[in-house]
């Protein structure tokens, strides 16, 4: 059923391509302002030692759950890119809502760059493979421009038909930065509620500026981290592993090996060591009624067992 996969010491040598950057990625095609408004965000969240409060910490901590559990993890990935699920319309327009907060970009763009990846695994055609670099796979992919995402509306829109043909996803997509300024706002109104102006500056920075730099990074080490470090249950014919530090980083997306070998199943953890916390989210859900036609792992996969790694 599977194929004996390269050694983890041939790392290095299956990612030296022959550029640093993808041939698309040049000077014209560098999405400055993006890239300065993310640099901006990092030295706002160096003030976090300046600002800190037990507010401010768990505001941070709720908001880190809301928008990367609940916002990318269950609605942008499983939800909305795989249908892992179904719910229903209000839940779903919650769930994207709090997707959008994670800053990530909307919903129809986020879907349609994953499905490419899914499409194009490892290949030249992936939006974010770290057969480049490292530092491409981790941050750098999200700073140019996209010939089949953001060059070719008409590309994106077929990658994420289902998505683009509905209405209030469009809304998302349109004013996801909006609702990301409204969201600023609001810690730094609640915070005031809470304890004045102090209190206020420490649940904007903790809760808005360093919970989306943490959570940028920590979404980003899954397409970075996740296809070089770890172990491979399947032989995917990609470099996708499963590592279980991201995986309890990203709230169960760190099975990324498991993931591609089964990209509708609404479970990631295959094996009983493999903790996926959104799982648990969705039979919850489930037995409240808010989940159905949850999409099982296929049966065969449950026979094979992890690839011998050196």
């Amino acid at each position: 059923m599977t194929q004996q996969a390269l050694p983890i010491t041939h790392i290095n040598n299956f990612y030296k391509a022959p550029h640093f950057l993808p041939a698309y990625a040049t000077r014209e095609r560098f999405n400055l302002p993006l890239f300065s408004l993310y640099i901006l965000l990092h030295v706002l969240a160096l003030a976090a030692p300046l600002t800190y409060s037990w507010q401010g910490l768990t505001a941070l901590l709720a908001m880190y759950f809301l928008t990367i559990c609940l916002g990318i993890t269950l609605c942008y990935h499983r939800l909305l890119t795989h249908r892992s699920y179904n719910t229903n319309r209000a839940v779903k327009y919650l769930l994207t809502f709090l997707g959008c907060l994670a800053f990530q970009r909307g919903p129809i763009w986020w879907a349609a760059c994953h499905r490419l990846h899914h499409s194009k695994v490892d290949k030249e055609q992936d939006p974010h493979s770290p057969r480049y670099s490292l530092i491409w796979s981790h941050f750098l992919w999200a700073f140019f421009w996209h010939p089949q995402l953001d060059e070719e509306q008409e590309t994106t829109n077929r990658l994420a038909l289902d998505l683009a043909s509905d209405s209030g996803m469009r809304f998302f997509e349109k004013h996801y930065t909006s609702l990301n300024i409204l969201c600023l706002l609001g810690l730094l109104g609640l915070g005031y509620l809470w304890g004045g102006w102090k209190i206020g500056l420490s649940v904007l920075v903790w809760g808005g500026f360093l919970r989306l730099v943490l959570c940028l990074n920590i979404t980003w080490l899954v397409n970075s981290a996740c296809h070089i470090w770890g172990y491979q249950t399947y032989d995917t014919g990609d470099r996708s592993r499963n590592n279980w530090w991201v995986a309890l980083l990203t709230w169960g997306e760190g099975w990324h090996n498991n993931h591609h070998a089964d990209a509708r199943a609404a479970r990631n953890g295959h094996r009983w060591y493999e903790v996926d916390p959104t799982y648990w989210i969705i039979q919850l859900m489930r037995q409240l009624g808010l989940a159905n036609n949850i999409v099982p792992v296929r049966p065969e996969l449950s026979l094979a067992e992890p690839l011998k790694t050196k």
